[in-house]
């Protein structure tokens, strides 16, 4: 029996894929082992997303070729995707964004010839490759992968270029796969993908339409959404909010940048007009919602200026959190051609905007001292256990007890990250 460890970088999506992939694997007389042993495979799940990103990347990939030289490395993923010329001496396979479900085939190849594989597919990405998961090992959460691609061409972003068109799981599969996940014990189910907001485009059917069935599963406490542009917050979407305490109490929005003129420059496709409508309409419905986001800070075109009204507009919304990333210069996209900002600068703009996004949470956090919460229990250390809430807080909870468990917790204090917590009786 061969064993393997697999390194997962990057988003979600990345995550599912790579949980499927060891699922596969294990299926197939392999045994899963931790990255860092000794292991005949290892299997680099990459991310481009950034300039850090593919530093991280190249980094796990030595890695693993000197933790075991005679090992079968395998780099998969969005960095060899976008980077088809590389080549690393001691990397065995080299897989895109396609074909990860035929892992097992090409270890096979692999280990009967003994010749270096690379399979980047130069066709249009246009099938969603049906991946399915019923378990997740040590994990009390679930995700569920319904779509992939992105079409935006956001300027600063190579995800499109990476990861193809818009495509959709099959909705009845959605469905099943949730389905088996709330029969296998999983309280919370998290909705993902590359663009989870655009999912049925390509199959005449709609996000909507697909929450409308989920929220209904028999024996699902929590349905999350891991992202969601502020444009596909329709009414439909809206109105299940408004009607189904299965949704959480949490939405990651992407705002990227808090100026009109920075906005229009990076190709997104609405106006602070219009997503600041969005959130109070959504803030009509759920007076208590965290609503987390993401900023980039530095985009070619950003004046000083422009910075501060992001400053105020992050203030004005009034986010639960800020997810906070310098800009990092992809090649072929159009933000890569633009004038470049100096890095000390964006390094600045990165640092204020976080202490920002740290009093915002502290705020946020504050709101619930006092107040009792339903707490799914993730892990225990020392005298105590952890876990969230729907609303996403972190909660560190005096005593002992099991995992997987939603409890009925009273906030009692912040100790930051953390909101501190004891159980009811």
């Amino acid at each position: 029996m061969k064993s393997v460890g697999v390194c997962t970088l990057g988003c979600k999506v990345n995550t599912y894929e790579s949980l499927f992939v060891m699922d596969l694997l294990k299926k197939n007389n392999y045994e899963i082992k931790d990255f860092e042993d000794i292991c005949d495979v290892y299997i680099i799940n990459t991310c481009t997303v950034t300039n850090q990103s593919d530093i991280k990347s190249r980094k796990m990939i030595r890695h693993a070729i000197k933790r075991n030289s005679s090992a079968c490395v395998v780099a998969m993923g969005c960095f060899i995707e976008g980077h088809q010329e590389f080549v690393e001496d001691g990397v065995d396979i080299y897989l895109g964004n396609k074909d990860k479900s035929k892992i097992v085939e090409l270890l096979d190849e692999y280990f009967s010839k003994k010749k270096t594989i690379r399979q980047i597919s130069s066709e249009e990405k246009t099938i969603f490759e049906d991946m399915y998961i019923t378990k997740f090992v040590g994990r009390t959460r679930a995700f569920v992968k319904i779509q992939d691609g992105c079409e935006n061409f956001c300027s600063y972003c190579i995800i499109p270029f990476v990861r193809g068109k818009c495509r959709s799981k099959d909705f009845n599969t959605v469905i099943k796969e949730s389905t088996a996940l709330v029969s296998n014990g999983y309280k919370e189910i998290v909705l993902t993908g590359i663009h989870t907001g655009n999912y049925g485009v390509d199959i005449h059917s709609s996000f909507a339409e697909l929450l409308q069935e989920v929220v209904k599963i028999k024996g699902l406490e929590r349905l999350r959404i891991s992202s969601i542009e502020v444009t596909e917050l329709t009414e439909e979407v809206l109105d299940i909010l408004k009607t189904s305490p299965i949704i959480v109490d949490h939405l990651h929005i992407p705002l990227q940048a808090g100026s009109n003129h920075v906005l229009k420059v990076m190709n997104r496709k609405y106006d602070l007009k219009y997503f600041k409508e969005k959130i109070e309409q959504i803030r009509k419905i759920r007076p208590h919602i965290a609503i987390t986001t993401d900023i980039i800070v530095g985009h070619p075109g950003e004046s000083e200026e422009d910075f501060e009204e992001t400053i105020r507009t992050a203030h004005e919304i009034g986010f639960s959190k800020i997810h906070v990333f310098p800009y990092s210069l992809r090649n072929n996209t159009k933000a890569a051609q633009m004038e470049q900002i100096d890095g000390n600068i964006k390094k600045e703009r990165a640092r204020k905007l976080l202490e920002i996004s740290r009093q915002l949470e502290k705020k946020y956090m504050t709101k619930f001292i006092g107040k009792d919460l339903s707490v799914l229990t993730e892990n225990q250390k020392k005298d105590y256990t952890y876990g969230h809430t729907g609303n996403y807080l972190q909660i560190k909870i005096k005593g002992i007890y099991e995992s997987d468990k939603m409890l009925n917790v009273k906030l009692t204090a912040m100790e930051y990250p953390y909101l501190l917590g004891e159980v009811n009786d």
